[in-house]
């Protein structure tokens, strides 16, 4: 380094005026750093080891903390597993005593609550019911169900937390519950326990301790050791004295402290920390942590001659770690705020009422919530990355996918049925600038069915309020009117036009008594019958209507096919539901003819619901006087009341259901009916 020559010009006038005070502060300056160094040399060891301590110490707690949520998690995950199983076979249970379980049905309750086996056993261990009807017919039994369950079957518990168990037949293990139903029966539930315990295994204290030694090359070892043995130990561990063989490690054990000390370990010495670890108020066994005493010894050594060194690194290091982790935590922060929102938003999306898909034109459908998957019956893993146009193929849906933006209401074909949907179609750029467009479907046609079925509801209702407050003051006279034309045609006749005249008064007879029908009529609507409601089984009911119509329909050369996907009990009214199925069997046969099919198709729904389809192979009915099919006298043929479908609507009302009609001409004409699954018990 070339010195400056005013600093060549003030070193010749130090050196000449002021070389004495120079040299007398430069050796006090020497000798205050020297003592300095040695004074630091001597106090490094002592703060060394403070430091250590508070090291040691604050290890040991984080340690212990891991530690007790790792038993934490352990016993948690049991008893989720446990709660979840428990649940589940209550349900069953109540299914079961109530005769309505199958093992089809077990076999959902599996896959929908991801159980790996549902079974019922009897007092022998023998499988009633199962959701794995494959039997292991060449594979040795590890176990038998009857001393498995044997405290269920003996009567001593009615719920048996059977827990982890090795599989009867196969490898691997599960986690199981047991649950006492009727005549001595024991349902059983089990997961797959395999992933459960190899999670408890990556969580354990030995991994726990090992993944902390591994981390930390200056950890000689650390061990978890109770009063008779070591429960767990990591590093360099090959023998350490015994708790009740030190009173160092005795007292920190029965007084339950913290504590540290330099003790010997194999051929050098270490610093060894000791903290009791207690788990629910039990003390378990003490940790103890030897730290490595070889940084103590390189500090020591160059503490001197690194001094201002580290002191300028340190001063430097230390700004830019905080630049870096104030960077950092803020960072974090931001990343923890947009995870919070995006999985809030997700979740958002993905339980709302409304079908939401997004879609872009190179990358296809990206998001199908779960009402998308519910309204088009179709899972998101098969359609996510696909065109649209594979979602709506029928040409009334090509609005949806021809307009930029929009917010209407459509009518489109979805799947078989013919849908009522509020739409909404915009576009927005991610921050890649790729343009996304997102279609928001709302179902209406439940809606507008219910809407509808009310509206006619109402006109009847008002027809027969106003047929009852009407009826008595027209039946009367009517009855007066056609009294005298008979007593007049009887005991009257006249001179000329005999034949004349008694035509006209027969004509008048019947005239009144064609009124008087349709005032009967009206009060049938008005003062409909009372619903006597019984349980029954439902197979049998439709059994006995096919029996009844079989031999009918064949004389026509019309098959009729039921069938029943759901054979529960029902609580019906079930002379007026026949009247009913009578009504939409009589006119499926006359909008065929001869020559065609009538199918009825039964089932459950997802929201507690029995679904009646009667479809026919018939010509179908006019979209022009579609709506108009459930209007009170409305009819197209030619002896037709047009009483018929309002009498179906107003029994189905009743029960708390609804009847839609889908129709198209030529192809026939399907009515499906919706009723809620009630029981004697539920009503009550």
């Amino acid at each position: 380094m070339h010195k400056s020559p005013q600093k060549r010009i003030n070193e010749k006038i130090l050196f000449s005026g002021q070389s004495r005070f120079i040299i007398v502060i430069f050796v006090l300056i020497a000798a205050l750093m020297i003592s300095s160094a040695v004074i630091e040399l001597q106090q490094s060891k002592k703060e060394l080891a403070e430091l250590m301590t508070k090291q040691a110490h604050s290890l040991l707690e984080s340690l212990i903390i891991a530690s007790q949520n790792t038993l934490h998690a352990s016993t948690y995950l049991d008893e989720i597993s446990k709660d979840r199983l428990i649940n589940n076979a209550s349900l069953i249970k109540i299914l079961y005593e109530n005769d309505q379980l199958t093992n089809s049905m077990l076999d959902q309750i599996s896959r929908q609550n991801n159980i790996y086996r549902i079974n019922i056993f009897n007092r022998n261990g023998k499988k009633l019911f199962t959701s794995h009807p494959q039997q292991h017919t060449n594979l040795p039994e590890k176990h038998s169900p009857k001393d498995i369950l044997a405290p269920i079957f003996s009567g001593e518990a009615d719920t048996l937390i059977i827990g982890y168990k090795e599989a009867r037949y196969e490898t691997g293990y599960r986690f199981a519950v047991a649950l006492s139903a009727r005549n001595g029966t024991v349902i059983v539930l089990n997961v797959d326990a395999d992933e459960m315990l190899k999670f408890k295994r990556a969580i354990d204290f030995g991994a726990l301790i090992r993944k902390v030694v591994e981390a930390n090359p200056q950890i000689e070892y650390i061990a978890l050791q109770s009063t008779e043995h070591i429960l767990a130990a990591a590093g360099n561990v090959v023998e350490l004295d015994g708790v009740e063989q030190s009173d160092f490690l005795t007292a920190a054990y029965q007084d339950s402290v913290f504590s540290t000390r330099f003790a010997s370990f194999e051929s050098g010495k270490v610093f060894e920390a000791v903290h009791p670890f207690s788990y629910e108020n039990e003390i378990i066994g003490l940790f103890r942590l030897g730290l490595s005493l070889s940084p103590m010894a390189d500090i020591n050594e160059r503490i001197y001659r690194r001094l201002l060194v580290i002191t300028l690194i340190l001063i430097i290091v230390g700004f830019v770690l905080f630049v870096y982790l104030f960077t950092r935590h803020r960072y974090d922060t931001l990343q923890k705020q947009y995870e919070v929102v995006e999985t809030y938003s997700g979740n958002i999306i993905d339980n709302a009422s409304d079908a939401i898909i997004v879609y872009d034109r190179e990358q296809g459908i990206k998001i199908f919530n779960g009402a998308a998957e519910k309204m088009f019956l179709i899972g998101r893993t098969e359609v996510l990355g696909k065109d649209l146009r594979s979602l709506f193929v029928e040409p009334d849906c090509q609005t949806l996918l021809d307009e930029d933006s929009f917010l209407q209401q459509i009518n489109c074909k979805i799947g078989d049925r013919n849908r009522d949907l509020l739409a909404s179609k915009n576009s927005f750029s991610d921050r890649d600038k790729i343009e996304n467009t997102i279609l928001l479907l709302r179902d209406l046609t439940e809606q507008k069915q219910l809407q509808a079925q009310l509206e006619r509801q109402q006109r009847l209702t008002a027809m027969g309020e106003l047929a009852s407050g009407v009826a008595h003051e027209i039946r009367n006279p009517l009855n007066a009117i056609g009294a005298i034309v008979q007593q007049l045609d009887k005991d009257f006749e006249p001179v000329e036009s005999k034949e004349e005249y008694h035509e006209l008064a027969g004509v008048v007879y019947n005239e009144v008594k064609r009124i008087n029908k349709t005032v009967q009529d009206f009060l049938r609507f008005s003062r409909p019958e009372a619903l006597h409601l019984l349980s029954f089984p439902l197979g049998d009911f439709f059994q006995d209507l096919e029996k009844q119509y079989s031999q009918l329909l064949v004389q026509h050369q019309i098959s009729l096919s039921i069938q029943m996907d759901w054979r529960g009990v029902v609580y019906w009214d079930k002379n007026q539901m026949k009247q009913v199925f009578i009504n939409l069997i009589q006119n499926a046969q006359d909008a065929i003819g001869e020559k065609g099919t009538i199918a009825i198709d039964i089932k459950s729904t997802a929201f507690d619901e029995i679904m009646v389809r009667i479809e026919d192979s018939g010509g179908g009915i006019p979209e022009k006087i579609l709506s108009n099919i459930f209007n009170l006298y409305f009819t197209t043929k030619a002896k037709g009341t047009g009483i018929g479908l309002s009498i179906v609507q107003r029994i189905i009302f009743e029960h708390g259901g609804i009847i839609s009609v889908d129709s198209e001409q030529g192809k026939g004409t399907v009515f499906t009916i919706k009723l809620p699954i009630r029981t004697q018990e539920k009503a009550s």
